[in-house]
């Protein structure tokens, strides 16, 4: 047991019946990220890393293997982990501050101080101003900003986002990665983090996992050492071009 390891995956597969034949999605994947450590995943689309934080964070289970949270894998994993997936899901019903609370709502917490402390939060997350509106008032980026504060709100040690800026034009997308190191750094929690772009896997990450076209498996596990904080200008340092270089030759691009 390492209470240093938040997460610890361990020779998990899944496979999925489709059309009465069996499609495995995942084969002996281990990996596993320390506290307050920022780790990607990236690997090509049908490769299993959305499946793979479905199994993480409950919603589905392992065919084989082991999934340990803080050391153990004794007891349900659902509600212990934040997750957002690849789309915001906020409730078109809620106005912005009754989505927030979402996640605080429905573990049973204090909703006055959920309240309170997500006021607190939304000039940090640009939204002060906007409690009061509706989803479908909000720009792309404001509801991805919107459905990373209620992750964040839920005050989970680990938090898995799935592919959270994928929809985001490449300008919004840059802004939101900077802006997501930030706000990790203030709140400290331990990330995983698909994404299918070699660049944001590297800027944002201490340590990279490489996964195989289906079914996905870790080919490659490469530790950035580029110091932080960072910022846009260090895509352009020789280190950070040697990592892109070694990250497409695992992809096979």
């Amino acid at each position: 047991m390492d209470l240093e390891l938040p997460i610890e995956v361990h020779g998990v597969g899944k496979s999925f019946r489709v059309n009465d034949r069996v499609v495995s999605a995942l084969e002996n994947v281990s990996l596993q990220a320390r506290t307050r450590e920022f780790v990607t995943l990236i690997g090509p689309s049908g490769c299993g890393k959305s499946t793979l934080l479905n199994i993480v964070c409950g919603l589905m289970e392992a065919d084989e293997g082991t999934i340990l949270l803080q050391g153990s894998d004794d007891g349900p994993r659902l509600g212990r982990v934040g997750y957002m997936p690849q789309r915001d899901l906020l409730l078109p019903w809620r106005k912005l501050l009754d989505n927030l609370i979402l996640g605080p709502e429905v573990l049973r917490r204090d909703l006055t101080q959920a309240r309170r402390e997500a006021r607190e939060l939304l000039p940090l997350f640009g939204l002060e101003g906007f409690e009061e509106s509706y989803p479908t008032t909000l720009s792309g980026g404001m509801r991805q900003r919107a459905a990373l504060m209620r992750t964040f709100l839920c005050r989970q040690e680990l938090v898995l986002l799935d592919e959270p800026f994928g929809a985001l034009d490449a300008l919004t997308r840059r802004t939101m990665r900077s802006w997501l190191l930030e706000v990790w750094a203030r709140f400290g929690q331990t990330m995983l983090f698909v994404t299918h772009d070699v660049d944001e896997a590297i800027y944002l990450a201490d340590r990279v996992y490489v996964f195989s076209p289906r079914p996905g498996r870790v080919v490659k596990e490469l530790d950035v050492g580029l110091p932080r904080p960072r910022r846009e200008h260090i895509v352009s340092d020789p280190l950070f071009a040697a990592y892109r270089e070694e990250l497409l030759q695992a992809l096979g691009i």
